[in-house]
């Protein structure tokens, strides 16, 4: 991958090695619990909506820490900011050692989800600065191990617990890579340049439409993946799977994940109008969400792995679109932590609803439908990216 040029090849590695590092780290703390979630509630008494929370929270505040991370960013500097984040995510996923309480879990999720929203809002800009010869690939391989972080702990977790260990030892175990990216970004990112967004520059973004269509089309597409993140393994679960078997599915949809935010971008990559990939990732999470009402038990691997090529070939096409609406990396990093951050209040809403849908009818299925009609208002807002009326759309 070619970064920006005069950027000196042990240097440039040394970023992609960091932007690697950190990106196996945001989603295992979201992805582990689901397929203990029996054990979970049988400890410590939590209800599916209680359940939800350790989803919806951290959404949420992914949601809300994005709005404030440019801010952040201007004030005190993106590595100052990284390192903070990173010793956040850190303690919360070392403190569920001591979660058999369920309002410590919660708690724990809290913490994980603010140190991830800073983190996930500040690495999209990074990338455009260091790589602006190269958006597409490192964006791709960027998401693809952030999936890939969430295939692992969702495997993991589950077999560490089969294995005899108790469950509250099993996530606590996922902080010790965090370690490692912090770590490697006290090392490297000392040696990068800090990108300072321009004050009054939210303000002036927000105050454009074309921000908020951009919030919804994410916010859309991946509520998603918090729901099948947070149910998928239960609904197995209901239907006799193990949980060691319907981590397995998660892992699926994950590594499918890691395949299709690297995949889609590079086929994306040389046509500036990326609609019609979006529309081909929508249409993928529409067949996987289909299957999983109409035969679930048909070809589940199947199903689960088109959702995740789908949902991640989506994620990675969001990023880029977002960054392809302004050439000034100073600006289309705020600008697609924005999108991330209305996106992700909205995609946290879903596993709540599902919990409820659950709660009413015993059944999952009624979920996956909501999310049908989801993705169906996701392909029309999508129209409205065409390449060529960016500089109108951000004027």
């Amino acid at each position: 991958m070619t970064g920006r040029v005069g950027m000196p090849a042990p240097r440039r590695a040394a970023l992609v090695f960091l932007i690697v590092v950190i990106a196996l780290n945001l989603r295992p703390f979201l992805a582990a619990p689901g397929p203990i979630l029996p054990r979970i509630a049988e400890d410590t008494g939590l209800s599916a909506g209680a359940l939800s929370l350790l989803t919806l929270l951290p959404m949420l505040l992914m949601g809300i820490g994005a709005f404030a991370s440019p801010p952040i960013q201007a004030r005190y500097g993106t590595r100052r900011g990284l390192m903070v984040a990173l010793s956040l995510l850190f303690l919360g996923a070392a403190l569920r050692i001591f979660a058999i309480n369920g309002a410590v879990l919660i708690l724990t999720a809290v913490l994980c989800g603010a140190g991830v929203a800073f983190i996930q809002s500040a690495v999209p800009g990074l990338i455009k600065e260091k790589f602006s010869a190269s958006v597409a690939g490192m964006t791709g391989l960027y998401s693809a191990m952030i999936m890939t972080g969430g295939a692992l702990g969702a495997q993991l977790t589950p077999m560490l617990v089969e294995s005899g260990w108790p469950w509250t030892s099993a996530l606590a175990f996922l902080s010790l890579p965090v370690l490692l990216a912090l770590a490697t970004a006290a090392r490297f990112l000392s040696e990068t340049r800090v990108v300072r967004p321009e004050r009054g520059l939210v303000a002036r973004l927000l105050r454009r439409r074309r921000t908020w269509v951009l919030m919804a089309v994410f916010g859309l597409i991946n509520g998603s993946y918090s729901s099948l993140i947070a149910w998928l393994a239960p609904y197995y679960q209901a239907q006799g799977w193990s949980g060691s078997e319907s981590g397995a599915l998660i892992s699926t949809m994950a590594i499918s994940q890691g395949f299709g935010a690297v995949i889609l971008p590079l086929l994306a990559r040389n046509r500036p109008d990326r609609r019609p990939w979006l529309w081909a990732c929508i249409a993928m999470q529409a067949i996987g969400f289909t299957g999983l009402v109409v035969a679930p038990s048909a070809v589940p691997m199947l199903w689960v792995a088109i959702c995740g090529v789908g949902l991640a070939g989506s994620f990675a096409l969001c990023l880029i679109v977002a960054l392809d609406h302004l050439p000034d990396p100073a600006r289309a990093g705020p600008l697609a932590a924005l999108m991330q951050g209305g996106g992700f209040i909205l995609s946290g809403v879903p596993p709540l609803v599902l919990a409820r849908i659950y709660e009413a009818t015993g059944s999952f299925a009624g979920g996956w439908v909501m999310h049908l009609g989801w993705l169906a208002a996701a392909a029309i807002l999508v129209a409205r990216f065409n390449p060529e009326r960016y500089a109108e759309a951000m004027e």
